[in-house]
């Protein structure tokens, strides 16, 4: 890649309509990001190349908690190296309050990884399947103890929304909570971009989220988000959080203008339902099975066929100049594999068009 991210990108000196990665608000290249970014390492350099728990406070930190607590309308945010940290993060911070992890199949790498990262049982449920969960805990659970689920909200190749509804339901008798590794999420699903919970319309302490700035909100870095008390407890007890250098400073203040750019640009998630809407209805016309075209989901799947080679479908685009993903070997992968569309806020019609025109033509 030689150009900024965005609807048009270039690989080795030629142009693509880019439809892969998650800029799905388009931010990473707007012109107002870079500047902020072009400002900060004039006139702060790099880094602070210290802890924040040291001397490593800094102006640009603060103003990046302000505008991210001012989007999620949250009293206190956490703010760290990479969004892969966050469900560690949580669940080093809330160990005490749960005994047994149960966590979808499919879950993303870093769920899996904060699962092993307490010394506590671990049980795998199907995936989206409510009914494994309530199986896995009756079968699994010891009497007193008090279950953690884990799970993406918004899959990362599938583009599935977790039944987050179900799963706090199905806790209700046990006392469970459950944490969302959000990342795909935050910036595109529910009316303010909020992610997976504010899309269900819940607002319940027994659903705890983490996210990352390095997708759909146009910058750099993982965040975890809430009331200041559990937040202070959270920052007071991952070693995690403690022991980890902060993003750098260039990439904070990026994430800062993006992030204001988010929560004040009413149109940009409005743009990007449309487009989504008008690819499904495209693609389901070609005789894939497609959620409705009203699911806000940014990421579209196409399975494998019998009678369908995607691995032509994909260099075809190419060819053609339209960039897609196909995707083997990775969480909520369907079997024999996938195309993934990511479709953007900046994206135009016309582009769109071409795309389903260049699948059509090619199945």
């Amino acid at each position: 890649m030689q150009s900024p991210v965005g609807p048009r990108v270039v690989f080795d000196g030629r142009e693509f309509d880019y439809f892969a990665g998650c800029s799905y608000l388009g931010l990473q290249g707007h012109p107002e990001v870079l500047q902020a970014a072009i400002d900060a390492i004039r006139r702060y350099g790099v880094s602070t190349a210290t802890s924040r728990g040291g001397y490593g406070e800094h102006p640009i930190y603060d103003e990046l908690e302000q505008e991210a607590c001012a989007y999620f309308n949250a009293e206190k945010l956490l703010y760290f190296a990479t969004g892969y940290l966050g469900p560690a993060i949580l669940v080093q911070a809330g160990a005490s309050s749960f005994d047994h992890i149960f966590i979808d199949s499919d879950a993303h790498f870093s769920l899996w990884d904060a699962a092993q990262a307490v010394n506590k049982p671990v049980t795998p449920f199907h995936h989206l399947q409510p009914e494994s969960l309530a199986e896995k805990l009756r079968l699994e659970l010891r009497p007193g103890k008090r279950p953690l689920v884990l799970s993406d909200g918004l899959f990362p190749i599938s583009g599935e929304i977790a039944p987050l509804p179900a799963y706090l339901e199905l806790l209700k008798p046990y006392n469970g909570q459950v944490y969302l590794d959000d990342a795909h999420a935050v910036g595109v699903l529910g009316e303010h971009g909020w992610g997976t919970p504010e899309y269900f319309s819940l607002q319940d302490d027994r659903c705890r989220t983490c996210g990352t700035l390095s997708k759909a909100l146009g910058g750099y870095g993982g965040v975890i988000w809430g009331e200041a008390g559990w937040a202070e407890r959270v920052d007071r007890s991952s070693r995690i959080y403690a022991g980890a250098s902060p993003p750098p400073l260039v990439a904070a203040a990026a994430s800062a203008k993006a992030l204001e750019i988010a929560r004040t640009s009413a149109d940009l998630r409005p743009r990007l339902w449309t487009n989504v809407k008008r690819a499904r209805d495209g693609l389901r016309a070609l005789g894939w099975a497609l959620p409705p075209s009203n699911t806000p989901a940014p990421i579209i799947c196409l399975e494998s066929r019998y009678d369908v080679s995607i691995e032509r479908i994909r260099a075809g685009l190419f060819r053609q100049g339209i960039a897609v993903e196909l995707v083997r070997h990775y969480t909520s992968t369907p079997p024999g594999g996938a195309l993934r569309i990511a479709v953007f806020a900046a994206h135009t019609s016309e582009q769109i068009d071409r795309l389903v025109e260049g699948i059509k033509e090619l199945v």
